[in-house]
């Protein structure tokens, strides 16, 4: 399947390339090139910054907010009107599976996009303070909320259309003007932002859409640039500490979602125990989720039965995964042939560690000519090791066993990581008051739906920093301005 180019988007334009310069799209499940993307030089990425500058500074974008939310929605009008291509887009860039589109690929990104406009009515613009006696005067006050300005939103490839969603729209509905940079693996799913803009109506330099085979260069030209008021990134926690670096100084804010080590605890009096295990497998989208559970602890006293029950579980998934145009397949490929190697090299380590592999840890190569892995877990983990320590993205379960509550709470807290986690109790206090005691950013009880597009998420530690969805999430593009006048 070969997929439509995808061009750049500059001051209200889909355009080429600076000298027309293209680089190829390779496809997960292939390995071969399913398309061109356009390879956006210095200059291009110079021209998107100084449209969006240009649109934030010389027009009413910022003030207008009725017309703010009717483009977002005819946005989304077309969005919706393009969902068979949003699918495309996600099976052939990212890998998606044909049962993972229908989640957070493309209906959990549309869902997330309808919160937004839910909740924007809800964003606090004005806030009275009330009056105060000083200086023989009385001074009324009030604070007002205005969008920070120009906006580099920078996106990873493993669910790209939800993250691009998440910066774009919230950003957008609070005023600002947004440079959105995909990652060279995806960069079809931010083009079709501006494609679709551009069919919306959009003013020049509102949203400008730039990519390129250097997955550096947009970038670091976004953090560095003093026209740029806020750096949105989602990725490795590597890269979001340089971004701190380098955005330093210029002062500029930074939203860092970053990277996850999150841990399920199941405790021993859990009454479907057997299902909390077997669905603790690590499939969904080959693992390649920063909020995925990707460590399983399990008290020890039934640590036996759930290296069982998780064999068991495995050896019934089975090859169930990894055919393209299976609609029951929630797994497929990994994204990339370097992403693969990394994914193999852990589970080598895994086993030089001294860890069991309990089933899986080979490539695949009888699944295609693309990227594959089995689904593989790990037992007879301990929480020092590197396995269980750095972030793998891909799927590797890791399983570790836990003596006692206060135990559980600590290995889940040795982490450098805080994103997402969860537990498992038939009493409810009991989970409770574990999950307040877990430093992460979100906690599921008990199966408990803990992401979604109208609750705040992001991480503590290495995780990042600020929130994004809910009304949280667009409030992070706003700034805060305190006016006082003499009565």
């Amino acid at each position: 399947m070969i997929l439509r180019d995808a061009n750049l988007y500059i001051d209200g334009q889909s355009r080429a390339a600076e000298g027309g310069k293209t680089f190829d799209v390779i496809g997960p499940w292939t390995g071969e090139v399913v398309g061109k993307a356009a390879d956006a030089s210095a200059s291009d990425v110079d021209a998107a910054i100084s449209a969006a500058r240009r649109a934030f500074d010389e027009t009413d974008w910022s003030t207008n907010a009725e017309q703010r939310v009717a483009l977002v929605t005819r946005l989304r009008e077309l969005f919706e009107e393009n969902r068979d291509r949003l699918a495309e887009l996600a099976r052939v860039e990212a890998g998606a599976a044909m049962g993972a589109v229908g989640r957070a690929h493309v209906d959990m990104a549309l869902d997330g996009w309808d919160d937004n406009l839910a909740l924007f009515p809800q964003v606090e613009w004005e806030k009275d303070y009330g009056t105060r006696e000083g200086y023989g005067f009385t001074s009324r006050r009030k604070a007002v909320r205005e969008a920070i300005g120009v906006v580099g939103a920078i996106t990873p490839w493993n669910v790209p259309l939800y993250v691009n969603v998440g910066k774009v729209v919230a950003a957008l509905l609070a005023g600002c003007t947004v440079i959105l940079k995909p990652a060279p693996d995806t960069p079809g799913m931010g083009a079709i932002f501006g494609e679709l803009a551009e069919q919306a109506g959009f003013p020049p330099g509102v949203l400008n859409v730039v990519f390129g085979s250097d997955p550096a260069l947009a970038g670091e030209m976004l953090v560095t640039d003093p026209r740029v008021d806020l750096i949105s990134f989602t990725g490795s926690t590597g890269v979001g500490k340089r971004i701190m670096e380098q955005g330093a100084a210029t002062l500029k804010r930074v939203f860092l979602e970053l990277g996850g080590k999150s841990a399920k605890i199941v405790l021993e009096d859990a009454s479907e125990f057997a299902t909390e295990i077997a669905h603790s497998m690590l499939v969904f989208h080959a693992g390649q989720g920063c909020a995925v559970q990707s460590r399983l602890l399990v008290h020890k006293s039934r640590y036996e039965e759930a290296k069982q029950i998780l064999a068991h579980a495995y050896a019934g998934f089975g090859d169930s995964w990894g055919e393209f145009d299976n609609p029951q397949h929630i797994m497929g490929p990994v994204v990339s042939q370097r992403q693969m190697e990394r994914v193999l090299s852990y589970i080598e380590l895994g086993q030089e560690e001294g860890a069991t592999l309990l089933a899986g840890g080979k490539a695949r190569p009888d699944k295609g000519d693309g990227f594959f892995i089995e689904p593989t877990v790990f037992v007879d983990v301990d929480n020092e090791m590197r396995i269980a320590q750095e972030e793998i993205f891909g799927p590797v379960l890791v399983v570790i066993p836990f003596e006692d509550d206060d135990d559980a709470v600590r290995i889940a807290n040795e982490s450098d990581y805080g994103l997402s986690g969860g537990v498992a109790s038939d009493d409810f206090d009991r989970a409770m008051a574990i999950a307040k005691r877990v430093r992460t950013g979100s906690m599921s009880v008990n199966g408990g739906m803990c992401i979604a597009g109208d609750i705040p998420f992001g991480g503590y530690k290495a995780s990042g920093m600020g929130r994004e969805w809910g009304v949280e999430g667009i409030e992070e593009f706003l700034e805060t301005k305190l006016i006082a006048w003499r009565e």
